[in-house]
């Protein structure tokens, strides 16, 4: 999705919207996006967890493992649309839809919510690291290797996410290919190695916890559901709607899918793994040294890839919160902030797994309520004003009434309350998580709902001027292109 002269190799645009001259991408070029944006061995932990926590069969787990990421990156591939319609990113966008002022509140949350997913990404590459280090050398953990392996992931993770987009399409589609590649072969290791009469005669767990599942393993891609835009502004607004879904949903799938499945056949061979230190450490357990290495190794780069796709939208968030930097600058908060709670999360937590399924549980509540009002907005919208999403000023269009649409403020702050309302994680409990709706883990889905439901049934804003450039078809008609 290129749009920088070629002579650049550091993506200079910030929050300005891509001029359509320069809107040279391509659909299938989201494809490789979304294959790296799953690129991580978290998801053979998750698969493990749906089998030794939720104590599903194989067969709940493989459904688990096709709904999640239709359902999460269909989201995703949705509100991607925004982009190509107003060629900026997903958080300044927002600013259409909450206000100038107003915007600064989902922004700081889903700004804060990504420290927590950067840093579970930097301590699983740092354990990645780690756990290479041991099979090759038998070099054990320690505090100072821990800081420096944690030093070595989030500084290369700043310097691709402050490259920008050219940078972050090249890496992805080598790294599709080469994860891609040793996934085949450890595929083939595990079809050759595992016992398939345990696999295939473990008995089927509750519809509750397979459903609730679903949601663990869709928190990821409902994370990526801000930050669509971001990677679709640089489509033509001639691109088909349809086609950008799918290649979303696809991309994400492809990984989802065989890995969520392979950790479930691995959690046979690792029953203590709900007791495990990091998430990571098994993999070297269950594989010969030959192909653990550049497994993981190739994962690595995966989830270095995942980091600093993160960190690349965050830049985009802290500068729609007024933070006067240029993007490539302003993901090193980010960075920052990654090493100091992934040290705090890999020296002082016990227990990885509990506290990362617990922030994916909030994760996805806090994401929720944006959604919503977001998603129903976009169903209204053609177009975005440009000039006014960059004018912070009384006199832009999205300045609304003191700067909040209110509409969509109370529908997000009412969408958040009653989110964690439904919503019980290892240390939280909200009065309604014993009803059907949290115990199957369901809270996010209920954001989303209280939050669309509610912003469509308020009175709407005072519709701001339009650019002066052609509209676009409504969402409806635009799926059909």
């Amino acid at each position: 999705m290129p749009a920088e002269p070629a002579e650049s190799a550091v993506e200079t645009r910030g929050l300005e919207p891509v001029p359509d001259s320069e809107r040279g991408g391509r659909v299938r070029e989201l494809v490789p996006t979304w294959v790296a944006a799953n690129i991580s061995v978290l998801l053979l932990t998750m698969g493990a967890g749906l089998v030794i926590f939720n104590k599903l069969n194989i067969w709940q787990v493989l459904v688990v493992a096709l709904a999640a990421p239709v359902v999460s990156y269909g989201m995703v591939g949705l509100i991607s649309i925004a982009g190509k319609r107003g060629g900026a990113p997903g958080m300044a966008l927002s600013r259409a839809v909450f206000g100038q002022r107003g915007n600064l509140f989902p922004g700081a949350l889903i700004w804060v919510a990504r420290w927590g997913w950067e840093t579970i990404n930097a301590v699983s590459g740092a354990y990645a690291v780690l756990t290479v280090l041991d099979l090759l050398f038998g070099v054990r953990a320690n505090t100072p290797l821990i800081v420096v392996t944690l030093l070595f992931f989030v500084s290369c993770t700043f310097v691709v996410s402050g490259l920008g987009i050219n940078a972050l399409r090249v890496c992805s589609k080598w790294s599709t290919y080469l994860f891609g590649a040793f996934s085949v072969l450890v595929l083939g290791y595990l079809v050759l190695t595992t016992d398939w009469a345990a696999v295939f005669d473990k008995p089927a767990g509750s519809t509750a916890m397979m459903i609730a599942g679903i949601g663990t393993i869709a928190a990821g891609g409902i994370s990526w559901v801000p930050s669509g835009p971001d990677f679709t502004r640089y489509l033509p607004r001639t691109a088909s709607a349809k086609g950008m879904v799918g290649a979303t949903i696809g991309g994400a799938g492809i990984v989802v899918l065989p890995m969520v499945l392979m950790g479930a056949v691995m959690a046979v061979g690792t029953p203590d793994l709900a007791s495990a230190a990091d998430p990571v450490s098994f993999i070297g357990e269950l594989l010969p040294v030959w192909l653990a290495v550049p497994y993981l190794l190739i994962a690595l780069v995966g989830m270095l890839l995942i980091n600093s796709m993160s960190m690349y939208s965050a830049g985009f968030t802290a500068q729609t919160l007024g933070i006067k930097v240029p993007r490539a600058w302003a993901v090193s908060v980010n960075a920052v902030i990654s090493l100091v709670f992934g040290f705090l999360l890999m020296v002082v937590a016990k227990s990885f797994f509990g506290s990362f399924i617990s922030f994916l549980t909030l994760l996805a509540v806090a994401f929720s309520a944006w959604i919503g009002v977001f998603g129903v907005d976009m169903l209204r919208r053609t177009t975005y004003d440009g000039p006014a999403l960059l004018d912070t000023t009384p006199g832009s269009a999205y300045w609304y009434r003191g700067g909040f649409a209110w509409q969509a403020m109370t529908a997000w702050g009412a969408a958040l309350v009653v989110g964690l309302l439904f919503t019980k994680v290892d240390w939280f409990a909200g009065p309604l998580s014993g009803t059907w709706a949290g115990r199957n883990g369901l809270g996010w889905v209920v954001g989303i709902l209280t939050s669309g439901v509610l912003y469509a049934v308020l009175p709407r804003s005072a519709p701001p001027a339009g650019p002066a450039e052609a509209s676009e078809p409504a969402l409806a008609g635009s799926l059909s292109n």
